[in-house]
């Protein structure tokens, strides 16, 4: 079975859906971070340095499922390190894909 079809699987149930879109933003937030992270050509370590922490925190910062959930703070200080800027917004549900609301 292929990831596609297991994933298309899984989604029939429509438990398993919920949960992924419930956590689809955190997946969002990290992929971006990290790919920040990539184009600047950086490590984590080097992020680390440059936000005065230790690798460590970069690594559960970058982590699904994390215990720890960044302030804001903490975020713009990554975004400041990969020469990004935060940008933190909230969107109306009626401008989702699929809500024709």
């Amino acid at each position: 079975m292929t990831h596609e079809q297991l994933r298309e699987k899984a989604f029939r149930n429509p438990d398993v859906k919920a949960e992924f879109e419930a956590i689809g933003p955190e997946f969002e937030l990290l992929r971006s971070m990290i790919a920040a992270r990539q184009r600047a050509g950086l490590s984590q370590t080097q992020v680390a340095h440059r936000m005065g922490t230790r690798p460590p925190a970069i690594a559960r910062l970058e982590s699904p499922g994390s215990q720890h959930s960044p302030s804001v703070r903490t975020l713009s200080r990554y975004a400041e390190a990969v020469g990004c800027r935060l940008e933190v917004r909230l969107v109306p549900e009626s401008t989702r894909k699929g809500n024709t609301q």
